[in-house]
């Protein structure tokens, strides 16, 4: 098996997916809605807690995703690797998430906080007029 199918598999099979596949939708919204302020969403800690009462590392975490990669490490958050799996299953948050870099971050009272990041310009944009 190729190191990426195996990446991919264990992101179908993370312990947090179906719950934040139900989250999805709110989720897509405060994607398009931080292009033009961070955005809060609180989400029921009781149905985290449920799926994994003795969470090894927590469950808070910051997501720093572009062009639908981790910028960040995550390996050691299931809830974040969890989250980046149905983003990276979404078309829409795909799409977004190819043109936009976004900051997801779940803070201890499981409110998760949506914020687009600026993406650098490539070198060849940075040029002045003036240098010509």
């Amino acid at each position: 098996m190729a190191a990426g199918a195996s990446y991919y598999n264990s992101i179908i099979t993370n312990t947090y997916t179906h719950l934040w596949n139900k989250y999805r939708p709110v989720i897509l919204k405060m994607m398009v809605d931080a292009g033009t302020e961070p955005q809060q969403y609180s989400l029921s800690s009781h149905e985290f807690k449920g799926i994994n009462p003795k969470e090894k590392g927590g469950y808070t975490f910051t997501l720093q995703a572009y062009q639908g990669k981790a910028k960040n490490k995550i390996k050691t958050s299931e809830v974040a690797i969890g989250l980046l799996g149905i983003l990276q299953a979404s078309p829409k948050a795909s799409e977004l998430l190819n043109k936009e870099s976004y900051e997801f971050v779940m803070d201890k009272h499981f409110k998760l906080h949506v914020r687009k990041e600026e993406v650098a310009a490539p070198v060849e944009n940075l040029v002045s007029e003036t240098a010509e």
